[in-house]
């Protein structure tokens, strides 16, 4: 058994703690291709092309595939995420987690061989969090060279 498949089993405990369901389970095999709104938790074991946002938590089990990004109170990360990850209350990526993308929350959690290419911002505060949140909603897209 996997780190993130203990750990989601914690978890889930926790989720319940907070009143936060358990909506939806993106199987193995499935693909999807297009943005993902959820109200309440989230889990990912297939593969996303699109955004997800969720008023709960998003986990991306190890053999899942992003391709988009996330906005959630919670990301949980152990498979591949290509997109940003704005997460209010933590975003933690397990041993087995690549993520090209920035991130945004108030509470980082970094496994070691974790990989991570991208900028990363961390804030405690709540007020300063969402400052920064709306000035990166409001900042213009980034242009590629070449």
């Amino acid at each position: 058994m996997s780190a993130l498949s203990r750990s989601g089993r914690m978890f889930a405990k926790r989720v319940r703690d907070d009143d936060t369901p358990l909506n939806t389970i993106i199987g193995q095999g499935t693909v999807i291709d297009g943005d993902l709104r959820v109200s309440g938790f989230v889990r990912v074991d297939g593969d996303i092309t699109g955004n997800i946002e969720a008023t709960g938590t998003v986990i991306v089990n190890e053999k899942a595939r992003v391709t988009g990004n996330i906005r959630a109170k919670s990301a949980l990360v152990g498979g591949t995420v290509k997109g940003n990850i704005e997460a209010a209350e933590r975003i933690q990526l397990f041993a087995t987690a690549s993520v090209a993308g920035d991130l945004l929350t108030r509470r980082i959690e970094v496994a070691a061989n974790a990989v991570f290419n991208g900028h990363c911002i961390a804030l405690r505060d709540l007020g300063i969090y969402d400052a920064a949140l709306a000035l990166r909603k409001n900042a213009p897209a980034a242009v590629g060279c070449g």
